[in-house]
């Protein structure tokens, strides 16, 4: 016999969270309560997020904003929430007026060029 101490239920748990929610949208509310490793491990599993912001944009995204861009996810700022996609889900902002000063990417130099506060 073997000595190998697994936890297959724990396993299992987590198998059936990464298949059952794969590909699909989330709404959430970003206000800082979430775990941020909870936001990135749903990105990776393929879920576009939809976050109502709570606070401050910055503070809030950080702890997983730059996970995210590392595995060539996209984040946006647009009305109020935070559009989060998956690697290979772009982020289409053609239909937007120019005049949307509320639309931005996070972690670009775009609020730093308008002088706005926000990401």
């Amino acid at each position: 016999m073997s000595d190998w101490d697994l936890d297959l239920r724990d396993a299992e748990e987590k198998m059936d969270e990464a298949f059952a929610a794969a590909g699909d949208v989330v709404l959430g509310v970003l206000d800082g309560t979430n775990d941020p490793e909870e936001w990135v491990r749903s990105v990776d599993y393929g879920n576009t997020l939809v976050l109502s912001i709570e606070g401050d944009l910055n503070e809030l995204a950080a702890p997983f904003a730059r996970d995210v861009k590392d595995m060539d996810g996209e984040l946006m700022h647009f009305r109020g929430f935070l559009v989060v996609t998956p690697p290979g889900v772009s982020i289409d902002t053609d239909r937007l007026s120019d005049s949307d000063d509320d639309e931005e990417t996070v972690g670009s130099n775009r609020s730093e060029e308008s002088g706005s506060g926000e990401a």
